[in-house]
């Protein structure tokens, strides 16, 4: 969904929800949180109230009738009732229809949580001036720790990622080799698209940003004399993102063709578009998931995400540098707890001191 969409859904969702939470959304709306993580915490908000129902720890019988009291005394005992139900819960999908959730996924519910009792305990204020009430039952509740180790994390993910010269033959097989396999219909398509395309997986490569970010950017939000690029990050700031030179050109033949092939106007902002019947569109993150799962499957048949690009470029960046608070800078990140995961992904030189002893053995 792009930022309209999440706007759209957001304001839907509230009126389902307390009118503290109403609170909340309005504040973090103008601190502002970006709509897409708003999205996420309304959406886990819900699921715990809907929890709290079905179990019986209200009187209410709606969502929208779950009081400040029902959350002022809320127990320790029943907070770690709901984490267990989180790490219990069966992922309703075709494919893993008894799936469980992972740890980051319980993580970023509770994280959810941390934040409204927060505000209701700390950041809000009621006509007298003091917050909704005092006691915060998240301060009693720890994170999940992860199962998984950096080292195992990263040799699920390294498989998936474009290092040494693969992001560039990547590129390339876009532009020049995609459209011969294609049939006549399809080679229409690709053909009016093929700069974009490749634009949209050259700025991500070449800079790291998420698909969000991607997605909500303006045209004029792109400096390719100043190699860089204006995002928003999440927890609404701006930031001005450098872009590797070696993609530059890749941008350039689209911004070149891009009001031309999709007929923009004055009110046109968005960067990358759609071809509506109307008038062009902001495109989407689905459509920029699916074009970069095509045509990595058609690459190498691997598929793999637009977040696989951004670690593309993190580890690369971490393998010319050996710089976790460069790579956290670059990917927008406030501290360096996540780029841990580059070190063991750029494991050359411990390959390497193995391969050493082996010789050393002979």
């Amino acid at each position: 969904m792009n930022q309209a969409d999440y706007v759209s859904h957001n304001e839907k969702m509230v009126q389902q929800l307390p009118e503290y939470v109403a609170d909340y959304y309005l504040t973090k709306s103008s601190v502002p949180l970006s709509p897409a993580t708003l999205y996420q915490y309304l959406n886990e908000f819900h699921r715990f109230f809907i929890w709290m129902i079905d179990t019986n720890l209200t009187q209410a019988k709606t969502v929208k009738q779950i009081s400040l009291d029902d959350l002022a005394t809320f127990k320790k005992q029943d907070m770690e009732l709901y984490k267990a139900y989180l790490l219990n819960r069966g992922k309703q999908t075709a494919s893993h229809p008894n799936g469980v959730l992972s740890h980051r996924t319980v993580n970023r519910s509770l994280n959810a949580l941390s934040a409204l009792f927060r505000f209701l305990t700390t950041e809000a204020e009621t006509a007298d001036g003091e917050p909704y009430f005092y006691r915060n039952v998240m301060k009693k509740v720890a994170l999940v720790q992860d199962s998984e180790t950096y080292a195992t994390r990263a040799s699920h993910i390294k498989e998936k990622l474009m290092l040494g010269e693969q992001d560039v033959s990547y590129l390339n097989f876009i532009q020049n080799e995609y459209g011969k396999q294609l049939d006549p219909r399809k080679l229409r398509y690709y053909q009016r698209d093929r700069e974009r395309d490749v634009a949209i997986n050259a700025l991500m490569l070449g800079t790291g940003i998420r698909v969000s970010e991607l997605v909500n950017m303006d045209v004029d939000q792109l400096s390719l004399k100043a190699a860089s690029v204006t995002v928003r990050r999440k927890g609404g700031k701006w930031d001005a993102v450098p872009i590797a030179k070696w993609v530059l050109p890749y941008l350039a033949e689209y911004v070149e063709i891009r009001a031309g092939r999709y007929q923009t106007t004055r009110d046109t902002p968005a960067l990358f578009l759609t071809k509506g019947t109307q008038q062009p569109r902001r495109i989407t993150s689905a459509t920029v998931e699916l074009l970069v799962a095509k045509y990595s499957m058609a690459f190498n048949h691997v598929r793999i995400t637009p977040h696989k690009l951004r670690h593309t470029l993190a580890s690369k960046l971490y393998l010319e540098t050996k710089n976790e608070h460069l790579v956290a800078t670059q990917l927008g990140q406030s501290s360096t707890s996540a780029t841990g995961l580059y070190t063991h992904i750029i494991d050359t030189q411990q390959r390497s001191a193995l391969n050493q002893l082996h010789d050393h053995e002979e």
